[in-house]
């Protein structure tokens, strides 16, 4: 992108946020409790049964009665993702004071990230279907709930948005492909607005996948001191869940409606490693940084925090530091909220992108919670505890298994208007 300027022409903010946690709904609930240095990682009862799971632990979303806030005719299609998906993108629309016509504008669009579509509902369909091998009993909202857009369907019929609609699908980059998008999208002027974000949800065969692969957290008896990101006792990635939505506008939108502007989006870049499906490459985590720092035409320099991606794993965090190190040195602070609210996979990057955010209003860093003990092999500067500091650019990093590796740059309004 870098290379495209001449095509470049909007710059690009963000003027809404939206959440759904496992903290519960809403960004304040999410930034309050991420300050507070609480942890949403529980022991999960109900999973004990299944033979050969060893990690037991996730940061679920606590219940949400849907009935009261959406219709049944909604709810028919949809899982409890594309639930979370709408209430985040709700919260997010108001906060944006986006008017119905706003929203039902062919320039407004709708991109929500997520690895499948909802697992709870791939479970009990094919717990219907196998045994007999008969769809007699299967209802016909089911497959609106499991396909890979569902969430991003469901949200546009929610909010009768006739743009454009995508469903980025890369595990723990989809929600900052689904920015990165958007970000494309506005600045190329193909659209005006577009609501960005991501959804997934817990569920056991989601910490399967990292169990089977050694990489999921086994302290079951000690569940809110893990995950434990950078920290040399780490033990492996908690899985969680929850949703994200960020409305993105051209800044002339922006002016012309004169909404509220949290941060600019000023670079975006993605690569993949090409070299492993499941092993980090830190050369090319490097390079990513190094393309998104170009396409903003910022320096390392400038950078004041990185929100990094960092879920807990021995190669994953320290392939990142590695190259966090070698694009900026050792005094740029980094951190990441995976140890209050898990690995939220699709919902990461967006949720991750919200507290980011957050630290540009308070002017604070949060720490990594539960890093205790620094590992040396993660040389770089390590924020553990709530500092207050002046943050006017961050980086954020997210990379996936598949070798996809995003960063953004995000840059504070009110120090640009």
């Amino acid at each position: 992108m870098g290379e495209n300027k001449e095509l470049s022409m909007n710059r690009v903010v963000i003027t809404g946020m939206g959440a759904v946690s496992p903290f519960g709904i809403g960004v304040e609930t999410l930034c309050s409790c991420i300050w507070q240095g609480k942890s949403a990682v529980k022991f999960m009862k109900d999973w004990q049964h299944i033979k050969g799971l060893n990690s037991l632990i996730a940061a679920p979303v606590p219940d949400i009665n849907a009935k009261k806030l959406i219709h049944r005719t909604l709810r028919r299609t949809m899982g409890p993702m594309a639930i979370w998906s709408a209430i985040a993108a709700r919260e997010a629309v108001k906060d944006a004071c986006l008017t119905p016509e706003d929203l039902s504008s062919e320039d407004t669009g709708v991109i929500i990230g997520s690895t499948t579509g909802s697992p709870s509902v791939h479970e009990e369909f094919y717990r219907e279907f196998l045994p007999e091998e008969t769809i007699e009993g299967v209802k016909s909202g089911v497959f609106f709930k499991i396909m890979g857009h569902s969430c991003a369907a469901n949200v546009c019929l929610d909010l009768k948005i006739k743009g454009h609609q995508w469903a980025t699908a890369s595990a723990c980059t989809s929600s900052s492909q689904a920015i990165g998008l958007g970000f494309i999208l506005l600045r190329t002027g193909i659209q005006r607005i577009v609501l960005c974000g991501g959804a997934d949800e817990v569920h056991p065969t989601v910490t399967m996948v990292f169990d089977v692969l050694k990489a999921a957290s086994r302290k079951n008896v000690t569940p809110n001191q893990t995950p434990s990101p950078f920290d040399k006792d780490r033990d492996g990635v908690v899985c969680g869940g929850g949703a994200g939505i960020l409305v993105l506008e051209t800044l002339e939108s922006a002016r012309k409606r004169k909404a509220k502007i949290y941060a600019e989006i000023l670079g975006f870049a993605l690569n993949c490693d090409s070299q492993h499906i499941a092993n980090p490459d830190a050369n090319q985590m490097a390079k990513v940084m190094q393309k998104a720092l170009k396409d903003a035409d910022v320096s390392p320099k400038d950078v004041d925090y990185i929100s990094a991606h960092a879920t807990g794993t021995n190669k994953g965090d320290i392939a990142e530091a590695q190259a966090i190190k070698q694009v900026f040195g050792k005094n740029t602070p980094v951190s990441s909220i995976k140890g209050h609210i898990g690995h939220s996979l699709g919902a990461a990057g967006v949720l991750e992108s919200i507290v980011a955010i957050e630290s540009f209003k308070r002017q604070e860093l949060v720490p990594t919670l539960n890093l205790n003990t620094p590992d040396p092999a993660c040389d770089i500067e390590l924020v553990q505890q709530v500092e207050s500091t002046e943050v006017n650019m961050i980086l954020k990093n997210n990379f996936a298994l598949g070798g996809v590796n995003t960063s953004l740059l995000f840059r504070r309004w009110s120090s640009y208007e």
